[in-house]
């Protein structure tokens, strides 16, 4: 069950823009206390929105086989939820920070091109900040610590270590922060305006 309660929930506003994600665990409490509905994706009634007690009771006429089950009662996992009183507009832009660079570089050394954990990686100028270098989305990538101390201030050039991609603003999507082998449900993509199956996270 553990498992399923940390299953990543798409989040939409009032307006039912996607605008995040949560998990299941989240995603039930906002239900219990009215915040949110789960959005039903399956089914003829495909749309409807539930509360708690519209949830319970689709659960048990349900055959979905993905269940949370608690002391008396089971309910089916939920993919798609709308929150009751927000309705702001998502943001355009990914928040700068050294997660979102490890993020952005899917937690890859971009010198040597290995994956590392996240205690493993550090955030290198590619610019270094003593030759005018800026602390930017262009001018960031994420070095392993090896990497790192031999690149040190110099050029990529003087080096000889350039970047494997060019550092880049990612573009906003609701998904961004998601490991890269998190895989957004099909039904997903019914709110995401991405083809059939093909709701893959990138940054």
């Amino acid at each position: 069950m553990a498992s399923f309660l940390e299953q990543p929930v798409l989040v939409l506003n009032r307006s039912w823009q996607p605008v995040h994600t949560c998990s299941v665990r989240r995603c039930l409490r906002l239900l219990c206390t009215g915040h949110a509905q789960i959005v039903q994706v399956a089914g003829a009634e495909q749309y409807r929105t539930h509360d708690f007690g519209s949830w319970l009771r689709y659960s048990d006429v349900s055959s979905e086989t993905e269940r949370v089950h608690g002391p008396r009662i089971e309910l089916v996992v939920p993919k798609v939820m709308v929150l009751a009183l927000y309705d702001r507009i998502p943001r355009l832009e990914v928040r700068f920070s050294r997660r979102n660079v490890f993020l952005r570089d899917k937690f890859t050394c971009q010198y040597c091109e290995r994956v590392f954990p996240e205690s493993q990686l550090n955030l290198d100028h590619v610019m270094p900040r003593d030759k005018g270098g800026r602390t930017t989305w262009e001018n960031i990538v994420t070095s392993c610590f090896r990497c790192n101390t031999r690149k040190a201030n110099k050029l990529p050039h003087e080096a000889g270590m350039h970047p494997c991609s060019k550092p880049f603003a990612p573009r906003w999507r609701p998904l961004f922060g998601l490991r890269e082998n998190g895989l957004a449900d099909e039904s997903w993509s019914l709110f995401l305006g991405t083809a059939r199956g093909d709701a893959r996270l990138s940054a």
